[in-house]
């Protein structure tokens, strides 16, 4: 991308300047943000009342949460006139059936339809799809 630089080598993961990443919008971000960074295990970088901002303990990714008060839960698996999902996200784990215990602990609920056999679609507290797959 021009005007972005592409590897940042250095080692100061605060200093660097490669960032890239997802925001998703939320009617709640920082319990939605709480809820993705005790669903990962990532740390808070940013938390204000309408933008939070995950970081990743390795690497350079984030996810972010930005206020949107008209924020409408989408449907999933998509249906016609209502309001679909825009991305979903993907996480590997070790154990699915614990990754999936857990994440309903944490307010996450699992979708009725479930397309394979080894990935299970969730749902945020926000009606945001994401999987869990081995």
């Amino acid at each position: 991308m021009r005007g972005r630089i592409t590897h940042d080598p250095n080692p100061d993961r605060k200093a660097r300047k490669d960032y890239w990443g997802v925001v998703l919008d939320s009617r709640t971000p920082r319990e939605l943000g709480r809820f993705y960074a005790s669903l990962l295990e990532w740390e808070i970088a940013n938390d204000d009342e309408d933008w939070v901002t995950l970081r990743a303990p390795d690497g350079i990714a984030y996810i972010a949460f930005h206020l949107n008060e008209q924020h409408v839960r989408p449907v999933w698996p998509s249906a016609a006139d209502l309001q679909q999902q825009q991305l979903h996200l993907d996480f590997e784990v070790d154990d699915l059936a614990t990754a999936v215990e857990h994440a309903i602990e944490l307010g996450a609920t699992q979708a009725e339809f479930q397309p394979q056999e080894t990935v299970r679609v969730m749902l945020d507290p926000d009606g945001h799809p994401f999987c869990l797959y081995s």
